[in-house]
């Protein structure tokens, strides 16, 4: 009697599970370069390809198993976000694991590889770690980072790191500079080469105003629509306090930091660029080095809220060890960047600054990071 419940209990488990579609990869990057993606829709009219390296919408066509599919390419070795149109309707691909965190959009991630690896590529060399911390934040939330420590960091217990504090942009999240950055495989492979010095990187969650929403009950604040108005400057002054206040001391503390401003880094893409700028350059006893992605201040709020930057120029080079100004040649902010980076030459101020093509992509933070990371420390 046992054997015979046993049956049909298995045999119970058995017709409960839901029926299994064919296996779908995606995507699946081909020797030469080219790209397929696959997207199992049986019902759908219509099924389109979305994705950073093309320049509009690819129709995908169906087969008899109701999976659709389309080869692009060849496409240039790097990361890009991708997703899938179907019926008018935009999801991510539920066959690929790696996804993009962001507030708005879900889009998946492409691996292109180069012949030869890239700098951000998974290589056979030391690896550091990434810590996901909470701590203490504004009006009695609770805030994340994500922590990268270097190679040989657990192993060399009396050993202090500088840190360097990197913010991602608008509608990202702590996570974006890890999982579409690559930031702890360039840091990697960049010490490995004897390129970049070890150090704690840490990746702070920029928007404020809507975690504390979110764990107050509220609903999320939309975006300053200007970026130098009046809201934007009082939300990054909001995520300048949670810095100063909460994230810096709760890594200091946690962490073996070096706790002085030439160990200091602070540096961001787009609105991290921004909040970068504003917390550094009015915090100057605090951050040596600062980095700007794709991002800029006009000379406006320069002249309105850091006038001490120009007027005293002799002073702000002494005091910053590297200040980097980046942005891309198709970049929407390309005009602001160049106007900031000529009001810093009239001024006399020093800074590095590097224009590339393309836009405002995670493509061109990568090769940022990649660049600013060895100037960090010397």
């Amino acid at each position: 009697m046992l054997a015979v419940w046993s049956v049909l209990c298995l045999f119970g488990i058995a017709t409960a599970q839901p029926p299994r579609g064919p296996l779908v990869v995606s995507p699946q990057v081909n020797a030469d370069k080219t790209v397929t993606f696959r997207y199992l829709a049986p019902s759908a009219k219509e099924v389109k390809l979305s994705a950073q390296f093309e320049k509009a919408p690819v129709l995908m066509t169906k087969d008899g198993q109701g999976i659709w599919s389309v080869t692009v390419g060849p496409v240039k070795p790097d990361i890009y976000p991708y997703s899938f149109q179907v019926d008018g309707v935009t999801v991510m691909d539920p066959a690929n694991v790696a996804f993009f965190p962001n507030e708005r959009f879900k889009a998946s991630l492409a691996d292109i590889p180069g012949d030869t690896p890239l700098v951000h590529a998974m290589q056979d060399v030391p690896h550091g770690s990434i810590n996901y911390e909470y701590y203490p934040s504004a009006e009695g939330t609770t805030g994340s980072l994500v922590v990268y420590t270097p190679p040989g960091y657990d192993k060399s217990p009396a050993k202090k790191y500088p840190v360097f504090y990197l913010i991602s942009g608008t509608t990202d999240t702590e996570e974006t500079f890890f999982k579409v950055g690559h930031t702890n495989l360039i840091l990697d492979n960049l010490i490995a080469a004897g390129k970049a010095k070890p150090m704690i990187i840490v990746m702070p969650y920029g928007n404020i105003a809507a975690r504390v929403a979110e764990q107050k009950g509220g609903t999320k604040p939309a975006d300053p629509t200007v970026r130098d108005g009046a809201d934007a400057i009082s939300r990054a002054k909001a995520f300048e306090i949670d810095l100063l206040t909460n994230v810096i001391p709760y890594t200091e503390k946690n962490y073996r930091a070096i706790a002085n401003r030439e160990s200091r880094a602070i540096g961001g893409f787009s609105r991290g660029g921004g909040q970068t700028l504003r917390a550094a350059l009015g915090n100057m006893d605090k951050f040596a080095w600062v980095c700007s992605y794709s991002s800029y201040l006009s000379p406006t709020e320069m002249d309105k809220s850091f006038s001490q930057i120009g007027a005293k120029p002799e002073a702000t080079n002494k005091q910053l060890k590297l200040l980097w100004v980046s942005v891309g040649s198709d970049d929407f902010l390309y005009k602001g960047t160049v106007e900031f980076m000529d009001y810093l030459k009239a001024k006399n101020v020093t800074f590095k600054s590097l224009i590339t093509d393309g836009g405002h992509t995670w493509m061109n933070v990568k090769k940022y990071l990649a660049e600013t990371a060895p100037l960090l420390f010397q």
